[in-house]
C-alpha cells in the first residue's frame, strides 16, 4: 500500500499542473478586489490595479535572479537582447511603486505601453469607474535606489524604489471605463466603457511612431517641438455600435483583410457580440459583427466530429474578455466574413469566463489560459495531430480549482518565457504560477 501511494503521488506530479511560486497580496487588501494585471514588454515589471475600498495601483519589479556565477541579476540576461535570461535560477517580485492619486473610484484596468524599459522609464495607462483614463510615467526614485535589493516588506511604500507621475488625463467617456488596449507599436491606445463606446487615441510617446525618439534624423527646432509633443494624446475616433457595455478590447493584425491599416480593433460587449473595427483613409468603421453564425461547432474536443455543428448565436450572454493568438491569425470564409471554428462549451462549468490569454509564440506550447467566476484557472492545449486551422481541437490540460477565494478576474502569461503566469482576483490576491508540463 505504501508503494502504491508513493507511485500515485509521483504520477500526479508528472501531470501538467500549476505550481504557486509567489503570492503578492497584502494583508490590508483583503476587501479590495484585484481587477487587472499587466507585464511590461520585457516582463521585468508587473502592475496590478485594485478596486474600492483601497483603490490604487501597485507595481512590482522582478529582482534578485541568481545567475550561474552566483551574482544577483535582473530578470533578464543583460547580454541577451531578446529579454530571455538563459542563466536565470529563480528570482522574486518586489514592490517598486504605488499609485494612490489620480482616480476617485475603482481602477478597473491597467496596461503598460509596449515600449522597452531599458531607458529606465515606464509608461502605464489606467482606466477607472470615474470615467477617466490616466497616463503615468514611472521611473527610479534616486533617493530609494539602494532599497530595491534590500526590501523585506512589500507594504513599506516609503522604501519603494520607483516613483510615478501623471503625464496625461484622457476624458470623454460619459461613465465607467472598463478596459484599455495598446496597439503593437504603442502609437494608439483604445478605451471602452459602460457608455457603449470605444475611443481610439493617438499617442505621442518617446520611442513610438510620432514620438521624439522615433527618428534619430530629426534635429533642431523640429526635434524641440516633437519633444514638447511627447506625452500628448489626440482622440482619433469615437466608435459607436454596441447596444451594451463594452467589456473588452484588443488590437490584432489585419493581414490585409480589413481596411488599409496593419491592425484591426476587436471589441466585446454586454450585448453578446464582438465587433471588428478597421481603419481606412484615417477613418475607423465597423467592418464586421461577430455574433450570429450559421454554423457553430458543438465542441472542440478531440473526440467530437468536426462536422457536428449547431445553428444560432455564438454567445448567449455577456462577453467579458477577448484573447488574440500570437500573430492574430484568423479564419474567414471566401466572402470575407468570420466563422466560429471552435467552442469550449464546458469551460468553467457554466460560470462566467472573466479572462483569457494566449501564450506567447516563443513559449512553443500554444496553450490558452482562462480565469473564471468559479474561482479556478484552466489551461487548454491544442491537439495538434487532430487539429487544423479551420477545425481546432482543444483539451483541458490543467484545472486549478480554488486558485483564488473568489472570482479570478485576470490571468496573463509571462510575455517572454510563457512558462509562468500571473492571476488576480476578488480576494485581492496576486499570484505568480509556474506552468509545469508533463
Amino acid at each position: 500500500m505504501q508503494l502504491n501511494s508513493m507511485t500515485d503521488h509521483a504520477s500526479a506530479r508528472l501531470k501538467p499542473h500549476l505550481s504557486l511560486q509567489q503570492t503578492l497580496s497584502l494583508p490590508n487588501l483583503a476587501s479590495s478586489p484585484a481587477w487587472s494585471a499587466s507585464f511590461t514588454l520585457d516582463a521585468n515589471f508587473l502592475a496590478v490595479c485594485y478596486g474600492n475600498p483601497g483603490t490604487h495601483i501597485k507595481i512590482w519589479r522582478h529582482v534578485k535572479a541568481i545567475a550561474n556565477n552566483g551574482d544577483a541579476s535582473d530578470s533578464r540576461d543583460r547580454n541577451n537582447d531578446t529579454g530571455i535570461d538563459n542563466n536565470r535560477k529563480g528570482g522574486e517580485w518586489k514592490a517598486f511603486a504605488t499609485i494612490r492619486e489620480g482616480h476617485a473610484r475603482t481602477i478597473r484596468h491597467v496596461a503598460f505601453a509596449p515600449l522597452p524599459t531599458s531607458g529606465g522609464v515606464l509608461i502605464l495607462a489606467s482606466a477607472s469607474f470615474d470615467g477617466k483614463v490616466m497616463i503615468w510615467e514611472c521611473s527610479m526614485n534616486d533617493d530609494n535606489t539602494n532599497n530595491l535589493e534590500g526590501m523585506e516588506h512589500d507594504d513599506d511604500e516609503e522604501r519603494e524604489a520607483g516613483i510615478c507621475e501623471p503625464i496625461a488625463q484622457l476624458e470623454g467617456h460619459e461613465s465607467e471605463v472598463k478596459h484599455l488596449a495598446w496597439n503593437q507599436t504603442g502609437s494608439l491606445l483604445a478605451s471602452c466603457g459602460r457608455d457603449k463606446t470605444v475611443w481610439i487615441w493617438e499617442c505621442f510617446l518617446p520611442g513610438t511612431v510620432g514620438g521624439c525618439a522615433a527618428s534619430s534624423n530629426v534635429r533642431g527646432s523640429e526635434a524641440m517641438q516633437m519633444s514638447q509633443d511627447d506625452g500628448e494624446f489626440e482622440c482619433l475616433a469615437v466608435l459607436q455600435g454596441h447596444d451594451g457595455d463594452v467589456k473588452s478590447i484588443a488590437f490584432a493584425p489585419s493581414h490585409g483583410q480589413w481596411g488599409e491599416g496593419e491592425e484591426i480593433l476587436l471589441s466585446a460587449s454586454y450585448d453578446n457580440s464582438i465587433k471588428v473595427w478597421a481603419e481606412e483613409s484615417g477613418d475607423w468603421y465597423c467592418a464586421a459583427t461577430l455574433g450570429l453564425n450559421s454554423s457553430i461547432p458543438r465542441s472542440v474536443s478531440p473526440q467530437e466530429d468536426s462536422n457536428n455543428t449547431q445553428q444560432g448565436t455564438v454567445h448567449t450572454s455577456t462577453i467579458w474578455c477577448l484573447g488574440v493568438a500570437p500573430g492574430g491569425h484568423t479564419v474567414s470564409s471566401t466572402d470575407g466574413f468570420w466563422n466560429c471554428v471552435g467552442l469550449l462549451s464546458d469551460a468553467h462549468a457554466g460560470y462566467a469566463v472573466l479572462s483569457i490569454d494566449c501564450a506567447p509564440s516563443r513559449a512553443g506550447h500554444g496553450r490558452i489560459v482562462s480565469g473564471g467566476g468559479d474561482n479556478s484557472i484552466h489551461i487548454y492545449r491544442e491537439e495538434c495531430g487532430l487539429s487544423s486551422s479551420d477545425a481546432p481541437k482543444f483539451s483541458m490540460d490543467v484545472m486549478t480549482n480554488h486558485a483564488h477565494d473568489g472570482d479570478v478576474n485576470c490571468v496573463k502569461w509571462h510575455p517572454i518565457d510563457g512558462m509562468s503566469l500571473v492571476s488576480c482576483g476578488d480576494d485581492g490576491a496576486v499570484k505568480i504560477w509556474k506552468y509545469v508540463q508533463a
